[in-house]
């Protein structure tokens, strides 16, 4: 067989078409068709009325000749509600089978509402299925045309017994109620999907899957991985050995599906959704993601803002300081006050300005060389830290170009992350450039040389 693989623009049409008419589902249109093409199964987590099942009705159209089953779960539902009933003609023969037409293991994408309400006769048959892509029917095991499961529940379960089953679900995606930004938009909503794109078939697909072996694994990514197993193991997050095959197997269909050789840090923004064991547990890892792969996490710097309020404080006092008192200049001030009085305030605020001026304490070139040398010090270090992080951005604009699977929010706060970062640093430039100008503007005694004054304090 020989690998290809797809047109990036076919994906976004599909996306395009999954997502239309539904808010703030970005992510999990992109996880669920994703993971469809590696084969994998999705567990959606959230609240009733939040399109969980409307997200597995579009999915299996992105498919063609793709069979849909959907079941409502219960802890009274049997197995032919599921696998279809038995054959009485099989009985009479003294042969346990079932009729599975139209049932889960004729389906090629199979939505299981309330997944974990079943029981147990139920959930065992579902293991070899998910797992195996095989039905046990009788004496026999048959393959079946399953592509993804999307299973849905309101909770993550607790029961031990369910362990095994929670974790044939590759991705765990929490889907929550619209946003209040978002509540004006979800009631004027025209709820139409977007039209149709073109659909995968079986033949692509298998194409496809072939290509992605292909993919390569650069040590920068695996580095990444390395580290995230240790905050995971200071975290108490346990990853099984199968899981964490499957997510590279992810990342590689990721990677082809752009059309990449390799897999890079970007695509590692699906590592929470595999490896949280809880939804909660999806936001840290999100950040985890921005601040030590991509690098684009809000940084604060707390200790430029004390340095450049500890230079404004200075300037202040250095600018506000009178000449020492003993020749009666400030008896001179107080006496140029009362001059002008009542009749005349133009006149007084003019002499009282001009003697303030005057009154105002000189610094020798020393001082306020050394005060200037001080200020262009750190203002050098933020402008070249501004200077790499202008660069940065451009550098990750450049690599968030042509992105299919990243969500577009996603990648929004990325970007915005970094000019808020740069933004807060051109802020204190600003400042520190204004400070730097007040102490080169601070009246000279006419002196060579001088005291060097003691720096000006700053908290790291």
């Amino acid at each position: 067989m020989v690998a290809s693989t797809p047109d990036p623009r076919r994906l976004r049409a599909l996306i395009d078409s999954l997502e239309g008419g539904l808010l703030e589902r970005s992510a999990a249109v992109r996880l669920v068709l994703l993971a469809a093409l590696a084969g994998e199964h999705v567990l959606l987590i959230g609240p009733p009325g939040t399109a969980k099942s409307e997200l597995a009705r579009r999915l299996h159209r992105a498919f063609d000749d793709a069979r849909y089953f959907e079941r409502l779960l219960t802890r009274f539902s049997t197995p032919e509600e599921l696998f279809g009933p038995l054959s009485l003609k099989a009985l009479e023969d003294d042969r346990y089978e079932r009729l599975t037409e139209g049932y889960l293991p004729t389906a090629s994408i199979a939505f299981l509402d309330e997944v974990f309400k079943a029981n147990s006769a139920i959930l065992n048959a579902l293991l070899t299925l998910l797992n195996e892509r095989e039905f046990d029917n009788g004496a026999g095991r048959s393959r079946t045309p399953l592509i993804s499961v999307i299973g849905a529940s309101n909770e993550v379960p607790m029961e031990e017994a369910l362990m095994a089953f929670y974790d044939r679900f590759l991705l765990r995606v929490p889907v929550t109620g619209v946003s209040d930004a978002a509540f004006e938009q979800l009631l004027t909503l025209d709820a139409r999907a977007a039209a149709d794109a073109p659909a995968v078939t079986r033949e692509e697909l298998a194409n496809w899957l072939c290509a992605r072996d292909s993919v390569a694994l650069p040590p920068d990514v695996v580095a990444h991985l390395q580290a995230l197993r240790e905050h995971l193991r200071g975290a108490a997050i346990s990853v099984s050995d199968r899981r964490w095959r499957q997510l590279v197997a992810l990342l590689s269909t990721a990677a082809c599906t752009e059309g990449r050789q390799q897999i890079d840090a970007f695509d590692l923004w699906l590592v929470p959704y595999a490896v949280a064991a809880q939804p909660s547990q999806v936001a840290g890892l999100q950040q985890w993601f921005l601040r030590e792969v991509a690098q684009a996490a809000p940084q604060q710097a707390p200790w430029l803002e004390r340095a450049v309020q500890a230079f404004e404080k200075q300037l202040d006092i250095e600018t506000r300081a009178e000449a020492e008192e003993g020749d009666g200049t400030a008896g001179k001030l107080a006496l140029a006050r009362s001059i002008g009085g009542a009749q005349d305030e133009a006149m007084t605020r003019m002499v009282t300005a001009t003697l303030e001026a005057h009154l105002r304490r000189r610094y020798c070139t020393l001082h306020v060389a050394a005060r200037v040398a001080q200020v262009d010090e750190v203002l050098a270090d933020v402008q070249a830290h501004c200077a790499a992080l202008g660069q940065q951005l451009q550098a990750l604009c450049r690599k968030l170009h042509g992105r299919v699977w990243l969500p577009p929010e996603l990648a929004a706060a990325m970007r915005a992350a970094l000019a808020q970062t740069l933004a807060r640093l051109d802020e204190c430039a600003r400042r520190l450039a204004a400070v730097r100008a007040g102490f080169a503007a601070l009246p000279l005694d006419g002196v060579q040389g001088g005291e060097l004054p003691a720096p000006i304090a700053l908290q790291a």
